[in-house]
């Protein structure tokens, strides 16, 4: 392999590790075992295959067609990308959590669904930037601060969901949230993006309306961080800690 393509390599997966870091970092109480975040960073890498194969088979049927208007646009964003991308990371999360008995806390399911999160994000990185080797560090900036963080609070949603039904905190009626809430996370970040990709009179307003919403999201993701730390706080006597 040469030199350079090692390079691109490591500025593709190095924002989806350090955001990996960040968020085991915060897990303040009782951070999860080092073998088991790397297991979900694998479920993750692993997500990214079956994302490709499950877009592939809904490109061959004629599901997907490339976006000609602002409909076409938002049907590709949610159809062809957001809601076969957070169903395969949902059921990777789940076979990473349902028998797992570091799951303890309700951070943890924040920690392992950006795990998941991050080993999908950072493989997708990887195809973008040796899919475009001729301006690769302009992609990787570019996705290292819009696409990768995106694909962190799409999980971190996901995972605080998962543990708000985990712990009770949630009723079974509302499970449902645990995909719907990424998936239109999602499909809003891609879809306005595939909008203003368009040529239109509104690109500069969609665009702009880009970076409001990814401020937002950023800004609700870090509340429900600082939200179930808090009630990790507030019910550590409850907590069942395992044995490392």
């Amino acid at each position: 392999m040469d030199t350079n393509l090692y390079i691109v390599i490591c500025a593709a997966i190095l924002p989806a590790v350090m955001l990996v870091v960040m968020i085991w970092w915060k897990d303040k109480y009782q951070r999860e075992p080092i073998h088991v975040v790397l297991r979900g960073v694998t479920y993750g890498v692993l997500s990214a295959g079956l994302a490709i194969a499950l877009e592939g088979l809904i490109q061959a049927l004629g599901l997907i067609p490339e976006p000609h208007s602002f409909f076409s646009a938002i049907w590709k964003a949610f159809v062809g990308a957001a809601i076969p991308e957070e169903l395969v990371k949902l059921l990777m999360l789940w076979l990473l959590l349902r028998n797992n008995p570091y799951f303890d806390e309700r951070m943890d399911g924040i920690v392992y669904a950006c795990c998941v999160g991050m080993g999908f994000a950072g493989s997708e990185n990887i195809i973008y930037l040796i899919g475009n080797l001729d301006h690769w560090e302009t992609v990787a900036v570019q996705r290292a601060i819009f696409a990768v963080p995106g694909h962190f609070m799409f999980a971190v949603a996901m995972g605080y969901f998962y543990s708000m039904l985990f712990f009770g905190d949630m009723s079974w009626r509302k499970r449902f949230r645990i995909f719907w809430v990424p998936v239109t996370l999602h499909g809003i970040y891609d879809g306005l993006l595939f909008m203003a990709s368009l040529g239109t009179a509104l690109s500069g307003v969609l665009v702009l309306t880009f970076y409001v919403f990814c401020f937002i999201m950023y800004r609700g993701g870090q509340r429900r961080i600082r939200e179930h730390l808090e009630r990790d706080k507030k019910h550590r006597d409850k907590i069942r800690f395992a044995e490392l």
